[in-house]
């Protein structure tokens, strides 16, 4: 039986390099994530445009948008993995893709949602003084995240403040796509209706706050680059994933925000753990107690 050729191969190069239409394949995978964040800017802007009337609708589009980018940022770097065509133009063209769907998306998008159509309850000079606390913190987890992608591509191989296993990659600090995907699902999980209440607001510029120091932290965060689509695995994997895809389709108001729970919190899980670790193993250790002699 007759070998087939790999179509992305091409056979007239000595070193068997990929065929230069191979490499756009994951550009365009980019290239649609600079699309959804502009249309969830947008969208953003149209649902302060419309005002209560059909505000909702479009955040949630906006939140979808950002939803979608990430899963496209996953899907372009694992294709370039697979077909061997990873190149500097696609990591720095990625990088500003994240800076636009992943920094100015969600930025747009936490303010817009979160402090924008806050109402009554507070006096005006107040009332001023949180609209300028969410200029500053949708401003500054947009910084945070533009400085987390540059440390990104500048460091080779970061070693975060408590290292794991060897054998298994991590993060350094909380990436990009998680931060506004938790953002993304937050708001998504809300219904997608307005914050209105300035109590709510506030916590939510608390929550923005810890989002953009996670990711300018050292802190360690699991990274499923290790997954690899070319090894078997095991059935259970299969039914996990294909149960997850389920979950989220019919209950994506829960799941996606528990998801980004989860996620962000194993940061802080793990760093408080490891904290507490070593407390203990500096602990000396305990002097026996003397004995008493009978008699």
């Amino acid at each position: 039986m007759p070998r087939l050729s790999n179509p992305l191969i091409d056979r007239h190069s000595p070193d068997r390099r990929p065929r230069r239409a191979a490499y756009a394949l994951p550009t365009l995978f980019t290239a649609g994530n600079i699309f959804l964040g502009y249309l969830s800017i947008l969208r953003s802007f149209r649902a302060v445009a419309a005002g209560g009337v059909g505000a909702a609708e479009h955040f949630e589009v906006a939140a979808k948008a950002i939803g979608i980018a990430v899963l496209l940022d996953g899907l372009d770097g694992m294709i370039a993995r697979l077909t061997h065509t990873t190149s500097d133009f696609g990591r720095e063209m990625d990088s500003l893709a994240d800076v636009i769907s992943f920094g100015m998306a969600p930025a747009v998008l936490a303010f817009a949602w979160g402090v924008q159509f806050v109402e009554g309850g507070l006096p005006a000079q107040l009332q001023h003084q949180l609209f300028q606390a969410g200029y500053f913190i949708a401003f500054l987890f947009l910084v945070c995240g533009a400085a987390r992608l540059a440390r990104f591509n500048v460091q080779k191989n970061p070693i975060p403040k408590n290292p794991g296993r060897p054998n298994r990659k991590y993060f350094v600090g909380l990436p990009i796509p998680g931060a506004a995907g938790a953002v993304a699902a937050v708001v998504y999980g809300s219904g997608s209706e307005p914050i209105r209440s300035w109590p709510f607001a506030v916590i939510w510029l608390g929550l923005l706050s810890l989002l953009g120091f996670l990711m300018v932290s050292t802190w360690r965060y699991y990274s499923f680059k290790g997954i690899s689509l070319r090894q078997p695995h095991t059935p259970l994997i299969i039914i996990v994933v294909g149960g997850l895809v389920f979950a989220i389709w019919n209950y994506g108001t829960v799941v996606l925000p528990l998801m980004a729970v989860i996620y962000v919190g194993s940061g802080i899980a793990i760093r408080l753990g490891g904290i507490v670790r070593r407390r203990v193993q500096r602990r000396p250790p305990a002097s026996p107690a003397p004995e008493h002699q009978i008699g």
